[in-house]
């Protein structure tokens, strides 16, 4: 049916699902397992250096993307894609477990390379469920959307609460799991998706005869410099959303009390509170895009751009009055954990109008040609922006010492308002340069 989602999206929001429960639950520990102290389990990291890698190991994640679109385009296909990288992510989680220095690093790198081939690539399947034009694309990333963030919100829980009561390697043990499940699902059911995702060589074998390459026309290049310009918008973002794993992840664990209707909670079990407001606001939103759209009232890409940016601004704004009393250089405190589910609610309003909506935009606005290149560009701006994440939480100590902690959230107040506000101010002539495309 017309205005009807087709079952393969559900296919894909299953697989994306366990990946993201085996993603989130290992990025809620890798800063908490690092500077917890030794005699503990952990490593005795100072909250500069975990916070440095935290933002290494997420850059490069998002950079490997730009190769394992690629490789996609060209050679493997999307499907192939996203069981390979399903097979080396679980070899990462594995290897993660292992209570070794050694196998820790090699589980880092396996989770680089497994990550880039699957993440760009299976959202790049869900745009080409449906046709050219079609207004269900923004809907359908927003379930898709959801999809990732309910294997966000029980990650970190699951993992967290094994990891403090059993130990840190139970916790990353528990995240491979994750991934067998959501490849199991992706490898018997792929068939739902038709051609979709084949490699070229085998859409070619169907077809007989390969299409012409046609060069790129200059609608197609406007568009292209416009994913260009919202990766860049992009990277604001995630340089400022990261801290969840990274400063918010030792706010939550230093500076927070931990009780939330007389139980005590783990710090990971925080980074679960973004995916709960996601997935209390990911279906209201979706039918405010449809319904805009209908209207004729849908603002483009650019426009929710901004707003995402400025509600991102203004969850740091909480933020840095609410520790405007911690007295500077003070590595403890005790703020209110409902300052956190505020904090997230506020930035979670913000993200909707980024995240699944970069994701469809790109979709929209490639070439099919180019699709998981294009997304590669997409996760690359990502990798930009998260490793930026990490270098300024590897600063938080450092500006809290010599400023106070209100300062070092006023930074993000500053640089999404900036970003916002140039979005606005170019959001009409981005529009134009999309030809029509919303």
């Amino acid at each position: 049916m017309k205005n009807k989602h087709p079952n393969s999206l559900y296919l894909l929001f299953a697989t994306e699902m366990w990946e993201r429960f085996s993603f989130y639950g290992m990025r809620a520990l890798l800063v908490l397992y690092l500077v917890d102290k030794v005699e503990t389990g952990g490593q005795g990291w100072s909250r500069a250096d975990a916070s440095s890698l935290y933002g290494t190991y997420l850059s490069t994640i998002y950079l490997s993307s730009i190769l394992g679109g690629y490789l996609a385009d060209k050679f493997l296909g999307y499907r192939k894609a996203v069981l390979w990288g399903g097979f080396i992510i679980v070899l990462g989680h594995i290897s993660l477990a292992l209570n070794d220095m050694t196998f820790f690093y090699a589980g880092i790198g396996l989770l680089i390379a497994g990550t880039g081939l699957l993440k760009p690539n299976i959202s790049s399947m869900v745009g080409q469920l449906y046709p050219d034009g079609s207004s269900l694309k923004d809907s359908a990333y927003t379930i898709f959307y959801m999809g990732i963030n309910l294997g966000g919100f029980f990650g970190p829980i699951v993992c967290g609460e094994l990891a403090r009561n059993y130990g840190w390697h139970y916790g990353f043990g528990i995240a491979a799991f994750g991934m067998i499940l959501g490849l199991i699902i992706f490898y018997f059911k792929q068939d739902m998706l038709g051609d979709i995702g084949l490699s070229p060589k085998q859409i070619q074998q169907k077809i007989v005869i390969a299409p012409p390459k046609q060069k790129l026309t200059k609608i197609e290049i406007d568009r292209l410099i416009v994913i260009g310009i919202l990766s860049f918008f992009s990277i604001v973002f995630w340089m400022s959303f990261e801290q969840a794993g990274a400063s918010i992840n030792i706010f939550a664990k230093d500076y927070t009390d931990k009780h939330i209707f007389g139980t005590e909670i783990s710090a990971a079990s925080f980074q679960s509170v973004n995916s709960m407001w996601i997935l209390i606001l990911s279906l209201p939103m979706s039918w405010l895009w449809v319904k805009l759209d209908q209207a004729k009232k849908n603002p483009s890409s650019p426009y929710k751009f901004a707003f995402g940016l400025l509600f991102l601004g203004l969850a740091f704004v909480l933020m840095a009055v609410a520790t405007s009393d911690i007295q500077q250089g003070a590595m403890t405190a005790s703020k209110s954990a409902w300052l956190l589910i505020a904090f997230y609610g506020i930035q979670t309003v913000g993200e909707m109008c980024i995240s699944p909506v970069g994701l469809a935009t790109v979709n929209k606005l490639s070439p099919p040609a180019l699709f998981g290149s294009m997304y590669g560009v997409w996760f690359g701006a990502s990798a930009v922006g998260n490793y930026f994440a990490g270098f300024l939480s590897s600063r938080i100590d450092e500006l809290q010492t010599a400023h106070s902690m209100s300062y070092f959230f006023g930074i993000f107040v500053v640089a999404t308002f900036v970003m916002s506000a140039l979005a606005f101010v170019f959001g009409k002539k981005l529009t134009a340069m999309m030809h029509g495309v919303k």
